[in-house]
């Protein structure tokens, strides 16, 4: 079936992992997705203390930066050991640390990033709820630059298709045409989520009774990644599990009961005067 859409497939563009050189070290994009996600998100949050009752200062935000560096970086790296390759990483423990070889989870790097912030916050005094949501309105620009940076390491393909905008990614061994799934994510995690949320900031006065933007984007990436990864192939060391599950639906599960509960919280408490 496949074979017959073939001259109908979008091309897989050849954009080169690594972005640039200098001398021996090489920097890739998907290092920069991380540098730039990390860049806009310490700006766009500043922008958004020009709001009604900011729950922190200018500082804090600049403070923060290096916490939520370290937090995404080891959540994410512990999340992919744990979750996906556990028995590999028992075997090869000092690969652990070979970031370069690739290996991330966003649901290890949410725990690393909620510890963070819960440890920040209460160091701070800052109401956690409150910084919470503005991360919320953050949180997408990362989502959306990562989602890019998978697609140009041709990673995280998705399953055979015979769609008109399939692709044959050159890391596939067989060579099929494939969901270029990331791409979805990046449109639903990133640019979606992104409007749903500052919309709600910045239009309605849910900002005023904290935790419910937090619950809202919780939801919405459990939705979003629930509903993608019916089209992402699923880790070839995991596959899919009980039901026809798969890992990242299993994990986004307890994503949306959380962000069900900040809702039903946040619409009990009375709003900020």
């Amino acid at each position: 079936m496949y074979e017959t859409i073939a001259g109908a497939l979008l091309a897989f563009p050849k954009i080169d992992p690594v972005a640039f050189a200098v001398g021996p070290v090489a920097v890739r994009w998907y290092s920069l997705a991380y540098i730039f996600g990390l860049i806009l998100g310490w700006a766009y949050f500043v922008r958004l203390l020009r709001a009604p009752h900011p729950p922190c200062r200018r500082i804090d935000i600049d403070d923060f930066v290096m916490w939520a560096m370290i937090a995404i970086i080891v959540g994410g790296r512990l999340g992919y050991v744990l979750f996906y390759n556990r028995e590999y990483y028992l075997s090869e423990p000092m690969a652990v640390l070979r970031l370069w070889d690739g290996g991330m989870s966003f649901h290890g790097g949410l725990l690393g990033m909620i510890i963070a912030v819960l440890w920040f916050t209460r160091r701070r005094h800052i109401p956690l709820l409150a910084f919470a949501d503005r991360l919320a309105c953050v949180a997408p620009i990362g989502l959306f630059l990562g989602r890019l940076a998978n697609f140009i390491n041709g990673e995280l393909y998705g399953r055979a298709t015979d769609v008109p905008w399939a692709m044959i990614f050159p890391a596939d061994e067989l060579g099929l045409p494939r969901h270029p799934s990331q791409l979805y994510e990046a449109a639903l995690e990133g640019i979606v989520l992104f409007i749903v949320v500052n919309a709600l900031f910045h239009k309605t006065r849910l900002a005023t009774r904290p935790g419910i933007l937090t619950g809202v984007f919780m939801i919405g990436y459990a939705v979003a990644r629930m509903i993608v990864e019916l089209a992402r192939e699923p880790d070839s060391q995991i596959g899919f599990l009980a039901g026809g599950v798969t890992m990242g639906q299993l994990l986004s599960l307890p994503i949306l009961i959380f962000g069900l509960a900040l809702l039903w919280h946040g619409r009990r408490q009375p709003p900020a005067a």
